[in-house]
């Protein structure tokens, strides 16, 4: 089994900055794409960021320049630096990671969420 525990999350002013932070435990071979979904209130689920082993990112629209997802391959971390937030990126935030759990089954997992919240 594999768990994804967050933190980082919280309150802050408009155009402040928070860093969530994700770390992977378990067993498994290897872990694949790591990202950040997040999901408002009445809204689906959405990416945010995601990053490959091999440090690949990929970002949303709506937060290009302003996000940054990094990860240490070596700790099984995943983190994002979010700055100039805005209160439309209020939302809770996901862990996701793609795990090579054997050598033949590979399976995506989700953290338990962290609330970020912006005040205007």
């Amino acid at each position: 089994q594999v768990q994804l525990v967050e933190s980082g999350g919280g309150l802050v002013q408009a155009g402040g900055s928070l860093r969530l932070s994700c770390a992977a435990s378990g067993n498994f071979f290897r872990i694949n794409s790591m990202g950040w979904y997040r999901q408002a209130p009445g809204k689906q689920r959405e990416l945010v960021a995601t990053i490959t082993s091999g440090g690949s990112t990929n970002y949303a629209d709506s937060v290009k320049g302003r996000f940054s997802i990094s990860r240490d391959n070596a700790k099984n971390t995943v983190s994002l630096q979010m700055n100039s937030l805005k209160p439309e990126d209020i939302a809770v935030y996901y862990c996701n990671a793609d795990v090579k759990i054997s050598i033949l089954t590979m399976a995506g997992y989700w953290g338990q969420g962290t609330q970020v919240t912006v005040s205007s």
